[in-house]
């Protein structure tokens, strides 16, 4: 489940399906990653999707590949996802 956002533009996205600040060639696949945080109930059930892994460090964050370069970041609590992001790993 979703929570919150850090990035004002996947929040635009998310509830409004607002593209701005969106690189438009990722659009797509930033979508299907979104629902599939939405639709989990802890961490772990976004193994097998789009290259999933835990970061390093305090507090503990999550990442999903959006392409070669892109990464959605996270962190998790009861409530589900949260702070989640747009980020350029390179």
């Amino acid at each position: 489940m979703i929570a919150s956002f850090r990035s004002k533009a996947l929040r635009r996205f998310w509830a409004e399906g607002d593209r701005r600040g969106l690189r438009p060639d990722l659009v797509g696949h930033i979508r299907i990653l979104l629902s599939a945080i939405d639709a989990a109930r802890e961490p772990d059930d976004l193994q097998g999707v789009a290259r999933y892994h835990a970061l390093r460090g305090k507090p503990p964050r999550h990442a999903l590949s959006v392409n070669k370069n892109w990464r959605l970041t996270f962190g998790w609590n009861e409530d589900g996802a949260i702070d989640i992001d747009l980020e350029d790993y390179h």
